[in-house]
């Protein structure tokens, strides 16, 4: 069975993937079955699925602290 990551509300997410603005840290708003996530540079939301988001990740953020 997969391991999933720890993911709570306030955590950024680095991921593979940038941003079409640049940015590819994004800050978790909202976790269920669908993400709510809200990119750091132009401040844009966007609702993905769990394992859409799940497989984008590279890295997490705790708390938000860089």
């Amino acid at each position: 069975m997969a391991s999933f990551p720890m993911i709570s509300v306030g955590d950024l997410l680095e991921m593979k993937k940038p941003h079409p603005c640049g940015s590819n840290v994004f800050k978790v708003l909202r976790i269920g079955a669908d993400f709510k996530i809200c990119c750091t540079q132009c401040e844009r939301t966007l609702t993905l699925d769990r394992i859409k988001i799940e497989k984008m990740i590279k890295k997490i953020i705790p708390n938000g602290d860089l």
